[in-house]
């Protein structure tokens, strides 16, 4: 019962953005993703871990942090932000039990790190490492094969540089490494780790000399397409899959109410850059119907068979439905925060994407703590719909302000009150 539980989980996890041991190979010879009475048309890819929220301060927020201050995990986010840092270095270690309702022990685990070699350069580095736990794999009579720990994951290094006062630039080169089914055959198959190199090209503005109600505030924008990269497979043949291109862009603005109290709020808005699954022709029976050339006859939409750059342009205008299902697929994020002194935080946000498009929708909380060279935050996933796979979703990460530390080991006492991250 415990190794079937675990493979549900894993084929619900890959619509919620979270790789399937099989779906890949098996999505190699069907219409996966598809509801034949068009009702959903869920994009899937290859590698979704690269597009779970890896820290908790935009975990709190809805996900929401494009355009939000730079910290030591701007390098998921925004590389070009990593450029306004105000601090030498800085080191986040963040946690996620990513679906905990369903299997105990699925998880995230993101390191990232940022050294400022000079007022208005910013080197960067990450690693993220994604368990889905135990999984015993079993034939189609149901006949154990193999008990495999399928893992992932993504190595970054990046660079960000001002072009001024306010405009920043950045660009992250990502190693992705996915062994999911640890070489069994499947359907007569035999699998291998895929792997695939990718970038991410990033810019972001911010403007610190305007007034909001006549407050000083903090307006921001950022941009990020990240995952531009190759294709992956899975197995020995030709058929290759898309990992998760995605645009992201937003706004941010930061409110000084008084000396003690700030509030912020941030806006992001997500597409992914991959083809949109088109509507397959059927016969009378219901049976795809199968062209000369061996493919499934396309009746609506384009051959997602395509080149990356196609692919990335084309994802504008290639939904079966036109126009109205490609507004579809823009997934939004809200979020505020909101700080005391600048060493404790409350944060709150929501997370929408329409229900023909996976349907993930949730409310975030979340809040933050810093006491002299460390940080501590949490956020806590509210889906809107009951027995979701995501619901009691936390996540955890610990900030380390190096800056402060020097700052005490030299005066021999307490920092300096530290800014917000």
């Amino acid at each position: 019962m415990k190794s079937f539980v675990k493979q549900t989980a894993l084929f619900t996890a890959s619509t919620l953005l979270v790789s399937s041991a099989l779906n890949t190979i098996v999505a190699q010879t069907s219409t996966s993703g598809q509801d034949t009475q068009g009702k959903t048309n869920t994009i899937t890819t290859a590698v979704p871990f690269l597009l779970i929220t890896p820290d908790s301060r935009c975990g709190g927020m809805g996900d929401a942090g494009v355009a939000l201050s730079p910290d030591a995990n701007s390098i998921h986010w925004n590389p070009a932000k990593l450029a306004f840092v105000d601090k030498k270095l800085g080191i986040a270690i963040s946690y996620t039990p990513w679906l905990r309702s369903l299997v105990p022990d699925i998880n995230l685990a993101y390191l990232s790190v940022y050294y400022k070699l000079e007022k208005d350069q910013t080197l960067a580095t990450s690693l993220r490492y994604f368990s889905l736990g135990d999984i015993a794999f079993t034939d189609v009579t149901g006949n154990p094969i193999g008990q495999f720990r399928p893992n992932e994951f993504a190595y970054d290094v990046a660079y960000a540089r001002k072009f001024g006062k306010r405009w920043s630039g950045g660009m992250s080169l990502r190693y992705i490494y996915s062994n999911l089914t640890g070489g069994i055959t499947v359907q007569g198959s035999n699998t291998k780790p895929g792997n695939s190199i990718a970038t991410d090209v990033s810019t972001f503005y911010t403007n610190d000399d305007i007034k909001v109600g006549g407050k000083k505030s903090v307006a921001s924008w950022g941009l990020n397409i990240s995952n531009i990269g190759a294709k992956i497979s899975y197995s020995n043949t030709s058929k290759r899959d898309f990992i998760p291109i995605n645009l992201k862009t937003g706004g941010a603005l930061t409110m000084n109410l008084d000396e003690y109290n700030s509030i912020s709020f941030v806006v992001d808005i997500n597409k992914l850059l991959v083809p949109t699954p088109p509507e397959y022709a059927v016969d009378t029976n219901g049976s795809p119907i199968i062209t000369p050339s061996g493919a499934y006859q396309i009746s609506k939409g384009k051959d997602p068979n395509r080149g990356i750059a196609e692919g990335i342009f084309g994802s504008f205008s290639d939904a079966p439905d036109g126009f109205k299902e490609e507004m579809k697929e823009f997934i939004y994020a809200i979020g505020m925060e909101y700080w005391y002194d600048k060493q404790f935080a409350v944060r709150a946000g929501y997370f929408h994407e329409d229900a023909t498009k996976g349907n993930r929708k949730f409310f975030t909380i979340g809040a933050g703590l810093k006491y002299n060279v460390f940080g501590l935050d949490f956020a806590y996933l509210i889906p809107t719909q009951q027995r979701n796979p995501l619901a009691n979703t936390l996540r955890f990460t610990l900030l380390f302000d190096f800056d402060a530390f020097k700052s005490q080991n030299k005066e021999g006492g307490s920092p300096d009150t530290p800014a917000t991250n």
